[in-house]
């Protein structure tokens, strides 16, 4: 059975305890995990498929609202497998698409969250930084360390690092390949939150279920706008959203919602 043609209860049993397990730990919340305990989660080329192709799946399912990503054994992900990448030609990387997680990540239209203990470094950063929202726990330490190789980040660690904390912030972990610690990065916008270490996950999971509450048209709609705004001039961003916050006043939960609030009851909302 592969993952493309599995239902989501399928991609839970094909994957549970093996390198990408798929849970369902609330109502319309999935959550993700990342296991290569003797790798510390580091990415190869098997995992990053896996984790694609898990999901594509979930961002098909109508009853999914919100992706957890996190790793297993107190790692995130420590990074790309060095050994695995040493030797892979320029030709290599094109024909097997080592990119093909963080676009599907990129392109994926629910709220993504990363749940980070231990270690985020190199892909693992680019992959926290490819969630909407990150949250740390005390110890997690985030960076890019891939000057110390002889390359630099090939899946957005420039880039979103750049747009995360700014051009001073971003050339010095890039030029040094040091690491931060949660407090750091919050300072510097690299994370949303801090959890006591070993919480991470569980804080995640909270979110998750508050963010899965929300009206899902205005959920998506924020994410789209901040997606697209983020790249283009500040006129034409402020013109997509208010095109999306315009067209939400022909749904069900902007009525229903604003009914609610003036009945002073908790609204009760379809996602139509």
């Amino acid at each position: 059975m592969t993952i493309d043609n599995a239902s989501a209860e399928e991609v839970t049993a094909a994957t549970q305890g093996e390198k990408v397990a798929v849970s369902y730990p609330a109502a319309g919340v999935a959550q993700l995990t990342i296991s290569r305990p003797e790798r510390r989660n580091a990415l190869n080329i098997e995992v990053k498929e896996l984790v694609a192709r898990a999901v594509e799946q979930l961002s098909a399912d109508p009853s999914i609202r919100v992706i957890v990503i996190t790793g297993a054994g107190g790692a995130f992900v420590a990074g790309t497998d060095v050994a695995e990448m040493q030797s892979l030609t320029p030709v290599e990387h094109t024909l097997k698409v080592t990119d093909r997680m963080f676009t599907v990540l990129r392109n994926c239209p629910k709220p993504l969250i990363a749940a980070v203990e231990g270690y985020a470094l190199g892909g693992g950063c680019e992959l926290a930084l490819s969630c909407d929202v990150v949250i740390a726990s005390e110890k997690a330490r985030f960076g890019q360390p891939e000057i110390l190789l002889g390359v630099i980040p090939g899946a957005g660690g420039t880039q979103r690092l750049l747009r995360a904390v700014g051009r001073y912030q971003a050339m010095r972990l890039l030029l040094t390949g040091k690491h931060v610690y949660a407090a750091e990065a919050l300072a510097m916008g690299l994370i949303s939150e801090i959890a006591p270490e070993g919480k991470a996950l569980e804080q995640a999971i909270e979110m998750a279920q508050h963010v899965a509450s929300m009206p899902q048209l205005a959920v998506s709609a924020i994410k789209e706008v901040i997606r697209a705004g983020a790249d283009v001039p500040l006129d034409t961003a402020l013109l997509l959203e208010r095109k999306a916050f315009q067209i939400l006043f022909d749904s069900h939960d902007q009525k229903e919602g604003m009914k609610a609030f003036l009945e002073k009851r908790p609204p009760e909302y379809l996602g139509r």
